[in-house]
């Protein structure tokens, strides 16, 4: 493993290391808070607020339009438009992330409209939609590999959002107000983003008919493919809340959340070697297949080990961290741990898809993926609750990196480089 963390670029580790670095205080931030609102609110109150986040979470895929997924390389390719290019992405994804809250309250409305509560608390989450869509200044300081600034403006928003949800604990405070923590996390993002992006000299922001033609074209096969990760993603939750209860909601997404607790790790790896990849694609085949190569390794090595430590300490962990109440929680957590090698796996994949303009095949691959997970869940769920949505959703995840795309045959490439990756051959 030493020899393959070596072939990383100075500059990429660099990047990496700010990005890892602010991370690590966030996720220690987020741990504790979050560790702490759980024991507070209860499984109950505590899954009523993850399946209001399932929601927005659910629709933040559409509120993107796909263009995130395309940023990088725009802006890559054409940096004398960067500021058109931005600038109309925030005004688009602006427009589609004030319909989705609208929809997200009236859906809920509909189905939940009996729990005044539930409806309550997933509207003040949907806040928060409409200020993420500054995070598309995001993908300006990773196409530069400048990501100290994004860090220090995640970091700083996310303390000021702790010490707030920690003065809700102290004064006892209602769920509803736990609800709008989220969305005062990202304006304080947004507000400190700009504010980087505009003393950094970041091009001037302006929006242009043209550029929405182009930025919709090379979009729209991430919408229905993010739109399928969301269902995948989010299916469990919403289905464990309407066929079971809110408490299989909350030891549910306290496992998932545990095992995510580690996965800014390979965010920040991903992150810094996507802009690599994209390079390596113009001057070398061989140095851009074993760039993937070796950032696929990575991934899965890491991921396997840190799941390898869940599975022998869950129990414990969740004695000792949220108390005998939440032990339901270990059965979810030694199955749901496995997921993150197979998740990203598919979010390092990105980068090949881009750079190979095989967008096309990501829609059905995602639907494909959907449609099990929610057959999944409907079989598992009501035989083994909450572990049988995290069985459920390793099966999609194994079935969407390994199963579906080798039925195409232009996805069959990067397949081969996944296999290579994990028995480490041709990374050296």
């Amino acid at each position: 493993m030493l020899k393959i963390f070596s072939l990383l670029k100075n500059k990429v580790v660099k990047n990496a290391s700010w990005i890892i670095g602010g991370r690590i205080v966030h996720m220690l931030c987020a741990f504790v808070v979050s560790l702490l609102t759980a024991r507070y609110l209860g499984p109950g109150n505590y899954g009523l607020i993850n399946y209001a986040t399932a929601y927005t979470t659910f629709f933040y895929s559409i509120c993107t339009l796909g263009i995130n997924s395309i940023l990088v390389k725009a802006i890559i390719d054409e940096p004398e438009h960067e500021g058109e290019t931005l600038g109309t992405s925030i005004v688009l994804q602006g427009i589609a992330s004030l319909l989705s809250s609208l929809m997200i309250i009236g859906i809920v409305r509909l189905i939940d409209g009996k729990e005044e509560l539930t409806v309550i608390v997933t509207a003040l989450c949907t806040i928060g939609l409409l200020f993420r869509i500054i995070e598309v200044l995001r993908y300006w300081f990773q196409a530069h590999l400048c990501s100290k600034y994004t860090v220090i403006t995640t970091t700083v928003a996310y303390l000021l959002t702790s010490v707030y949800r920690i003065i809700l604990l102290i004064q006892s405070a209602d769920v509803k107000w736990f609800a709008l923590a989220t969305s005062i996390d990202y304006l304080a993002e947004a507000a400190f983003l700009y504010i980087f992006y505009k003393s950094n000299n970041g091009p001037k922001l302006h929006f242009t008919k043209g550029r929405v033609v182009k930025l919709l074209k090379m979009g729209t096969p991430f919408i229905l493919a993010g739109l399928m990760v969301s269902i995948y993603g989010n299916t469990d939750k919403l289905m464990l809340k309407q066929m079971l209860n809110e408490e299989a909601v909350g030891y549910y997404s306290t496992a998932t959340s545990l095992c995510n607790v580690w996965v800014f790790l390979l965010s920040a790896i991903i992150d810094s070697m996507y802009p690599v990849i994209m390079e390596a694609r113009k001057t070398s085949i061989q140095k851009y297949e074993k760039q993937n190569k070796l950032l696929y390794a990575i991934v899965f090595y890491i991921s396997v080990f840190v799941s390898l430590m869940f599975v022998v300490f869950a129990k414990p962990t969740i004695s000792l961290l949220y108390g005998e109440v939440y032990l339901p929680t270990v059965g979810p957590l030694r199955i749901s741990t496995w997921y993150v090698a197979f998740s990203y796996l598919g979010v390092a994949r990105n980068a090949w898809i881009v750079s190979e303009n095989q967008q096309k095949y990501i829609a059905p691959i995602y639907v494909c993926a959907a449609i099990t997970n929610v057959i999944l869940n409907y079989a598992f769920i009501p035989i083994w609750g909450a572990s049988g949505a995290a069985v459920a959703s390793l099966l999609t995840q194994i079935t969407t990196i390994f199963i579906w795309p080798l039925l195409i045959k232009t996805m069959r490439p990067n397949a081969k480089l996944m296999l290579d990756a994990i028995l480490l051959r041709g990374i050296k």
